[in-house]
């Protein structure tokens, strides 16, 4: 259980987490204990025990994070609830994000790609810190639909600030990452509800997006949110859909650049769809974006090998009796979904990036990079699009070369590619 209150959260968050994993599953198996962010937590990298976590006896697990975690996103949101408030929320929230309605964005991810590649000519680029910028401007328009820039320039200059604290040791005091983050938090609550206010005031204002879509449960008695609700949630689907994104956009153009005949496979696939957009004389659509299977297995296996998220988080509510062994009340359990997408017995030379695995069903319950059951994320589609938007105008127009050796990987938390991957883009002689 590692050091008193710190665990074992340095080792496990400066480390590759396959050594960490592998290193505890050598020694006690599928299942063992160890101490992380102040919590005694259960990990499980059996795929069917993960079911029973997620799916099957979810009732007994509920969805939470360390209390630090918790007080950086907001109590309310979404991801820590399950019963009656879960279930209202997440119909809420997957409203804003059915594919029927990311349809009708797919032009304006479109703008947002169209006004970022140019600036990246002819020049070297950190590509995690640009796709951070992009996933953010996309997680804008899904979090607030119509947007200010006014607005959200200091809502983007808060959430930098609040990000940098979150991953960091839960220590309130003058000075420190996690106060600073928390300082923010606080300012990025009040001009939330400056703008919540705002929109309740006029209708008109609405402007769509997920605060439309919660702003509009105070029609209904039953389903009427608070503010501080409705700020926790959009500060959630932020915090969900920014990193991850931006970490696996990464890895794609780091995956492409290292496999150039699947770089070149690809190109043609997207060089199709371009064809046949200039002969109609229109823009990319919707329906382009479901005729890339190629484009699309790409991003499953980068999901797969750069599994961004290693892990979930879920708390016992109960004293439980699960595989042979017995889990306390309010310890954490966490499905080890990285060890899950690395292991040999369901993926064959695991370290291998193959898109041609997802040629054919894979063993149930042994790919889910965005987890599984009432609690899986409620973003994927919006993600998978704007991957597939930006990987249509970056392979048909640009080609980009790794800048420098360093050919490693970093962990804060999420694993990305050293230095952030910097790359010379150029544009594409035709």
């Amino acid at each position: 259980m590692g050091w008193p209150y710190i665990g074992e959260t340095l080792k496990f968050y400066t480390q590759n987490p396959d050594s960490f994993f592998a290193n505890r599953r050598r020694r006690y198996g599928d299942t063992f204990k160890t101490h992380i962010l102040g919590c005694p937590c259960v990990m499980i990298s059996n795929p069917e025990a993960a079911r029973i976590v997620l799916v099957t006896k979810a009732h007994l697990f509920k969805p939470t994070y360390p209390p630090s975690k918790e007080k950086m996103i907001g109590p309310e949101a979404l991801f820590f609830h399950q019963g009656a408030y879960h279930s209202r929320l997440k119909k809420l929230v997957l409203a804003a994000f059915l594919p029927s309605v990311i349809r009708g964005s797919v032009s304006e991810i479109e703008q947002i790609v169209l006004k970022f590649l140019p600036t990246w000519e002819n020049t070297t680029i950190n590509t995690l810190h640009e796709m951070k910028r992009y996933a953010f401007d996309v997680a804008m328009i899904s979090a607030f639909g119509h947007k200010r820039d006014s607005e959200m320039k200091g809502i983007k200059q808060l959430y930098q600030c609040l990000e940098k604290g979150y991953n960091s040791m839960p220590l309130d005091l003058p000075g420190t990452p996690f106060h600073k983050a928390m300082k923010a938090r606080k300012q990025l609550n009040e001009t939330l509800r400056r703008l919540i206010q705002e929109r309740r005031g006029n209708e008109k204002a609405g402007g769509g997006g997920l605060l439309g879509n919660l702003l509009g449960a105070k029609n209904h008695k039953v389903d009427q949110l608070s503010d501080s609700q409705i700020a926790d949630n959009v500060i959630g689907v932020i915090f969900a859909a920014h990193d991850t994104t931006a970490s696996v956009l990464t890895w794609v153009l780091k995956y492409l650049h290292d496999n150039r005949d699947l770089l070149e496979a690809v190109t043609r696939e997207q060089d199709g769809i371009q064809r046949k957009i200039i002969e109609e004389n229109r823009r990319l659509t919707w329906d382009d974006t479901r005729h890339m299977p190629l484009t699309t297995r790409v991003i499953q296996e980068t999901l797969r090998r750069a599994s961004i998220l290693s892990f979930t988080f879920r708390e016992a509510v109960e004293d439980v009796e699960f595989e042979g062994y017995y889990i306390p009340k309010g310890w954490k359990v966490l499905p080890l979904f990285r060890t899950i997408h690395h292991c040999a017995d369901f993926f064959p030379q695991p370290e291998k990036f193959d898109p041609s695995r997802f040629e054919v069903p894979l063993r149930p319950n042994t790919f889910i990079p965005f987890g599984n059951g009432v609690h899986s994320c409620p973003g994927s589609e919006l993600a998978k699009l704007e991957m597939l938007v930006l990987l249509h105008h970056l392979t048909t127009s640009y080609r980009w070369q790794v800048v420098g050796d360093e050919d490693g990987i970093q962990y804060g938390p999420f694993p990305v590619p050293k230095r952030g991957l910097p790359v010379k883009v150029t544009p594409l002689q035709k």
